[in-house]
């Protein structure tokens, strides 16, 4: 995707208010993309969030989105609806197909801002998938040294957030690396020390350096304070419902270190038999904020599709307990539009044909 930042943002407001010129195409609505310097954003409920990530190549794909009656709807729109108050993107560098990079993201947020949303950035520091299996650094970082790592963390960080605060769009919430339990930034070559982890990956054993670890979180922090110095800095790791594993990388590797951090991030996605996978999570963020004194967080949640009626009593449950925990800021549901296994996911909250299923009552309740 060759494009620049004013073309994408022309392309984002053309496809909201315009329609083909027939019966069954909606003439979506200007607030998803007017120019609104002033819109203003409600900062104090509950944050009731979804990771939308995916909706621009979505769309690009003729996905359509529609209501519980069956009308097309932009999909942000249908979110906010649906008790939706907040939206998460992530960000790659150097994607190869250009979605979830700088220009993508940012034709996203501003859709979500001015419809009022509140904006979480997650920059994954890759170019494509960073997460428990794969925190691989971009192409373009390989062979770096340390300080010069830091340097391109920062430059990247920065870019991407001056470029939504000349847009008007500050987000609340930044994370710094995705799901980094098994560490971030690793080396296609596992010989190169420095910015590598203890895990074996596909009979490759990447070394470790914890204390370089902690410095890229706070490399990361330091560059979101010097843009957005109010946004809140999250370091989100994968098993919600693990407690030893939240203890280790927050006892016993950042904290010792020094890492700068301001919210403990989750994953959690249970399976049918969710009782016990949300009593876990929920004791792990009562620890978390007791052991640390931090602020918590459900930064992705999503479980099987079928039955939705399951889902909506797991995450209805979820909700429930983590709204009455002071310091859990919010649950997002992880790409919840999806539907007929959309890249093969199968954990969204969306009907065959395009409709929310019953799961996504619970965000309304």
């Amino acid at each position: 995707m060759k494009t620049t930042l004013k073309s994408i943002l022309l392309i984002a407001a053309f496809l909201s208010m315009t329609s083909c010129g027939n019966d069954d195409t909606p003439s979506f609505s200007e607030q998803s993309s007017s120019t609104s310097s002033s819109t203003v954003i409600d900062t104090s409920a509950f944050a009731k969030g979804a990771d939308v990530s995916w909706i621009t190549e979505m769309e690009a794909n003729n996905v359509k989105f529609y209501n519980a009656a069956g009308k097309e709807t932009e999909c942000m729109e249908l979110m906010k609806s649906l008790g939706i108050n907040s939206v998460r993107l992530r960000v790659w560098v150097n994607p190869s197909d250009g979605w979830c990079n700088k220009e993508d993201v940012i034709a996203k947020a501003w859709r979500a801002h001015n419809l009022g949303m509140r904006i979480m950035i997650d920059f994954h520091y890759s170019d494509t998938w960073a997460d428990p299996s794969a925190q691989y650094k971009p192409a373009a970082w390989e062979g770096l040294s340390l300080e010069e790592l830091k340097a391109a963390i920062t430059d990247h960080t920065e870019d991407v957030l001056n470029a939504l605060k000349d847009f008007g769009i500050e987000p609340e919430w930044v994370q710094v690396g995705n799901e980094v339990r098994p560490g971030m930034l690793w080396d296609t070559d596992a010989s190169v020390s420095g910015a590598t982890w203890d895990v074996s990956l596909d009979g490759v054993t990447y070394l470790t350096n914890q204390e370089n670890f902690a410095a890229f979180i706070t490399t990361g922090y330091d560059a979101v304070k010097a843009v957005f110095p109010d946004a809140k800095v999250i370091v989100h790791l994968d098993g919600g419902d693990n407690n030893d594993s939240f203890k280790w990388i927050f006892g016993d590797i950042l904290n010792p270190y020094g890492a700068k951090y301001d919210v403990i991030g989750m994953s959690l996605y249970p399976d049918t038999s969710w009782e016990s996978s949300v009593s876990a999570c929920v004791a792990n963020m009562k620890d978390m904020i007791s052991r640390y004194g931090k602020e918590v967080m459900i930064c992705e949640v999503g479980m099987d599709q079928e039955p939705a009626s399951v889902a909506k009593e797991c995450l209805r449950e979820l909700l429930t307990q983590a709204k009455a925990i002071d310091q859990c800021l919010g649950v997002f549901y992880w790409e919840p539009e999806c539907y007929n296994s959309w890249n093969g996911y199968n954990k969204g909250a969306f009907s065959d044909d395009g409709k929310p299923t019953e799961a996504m009552d619970a965000f309304s309740d």
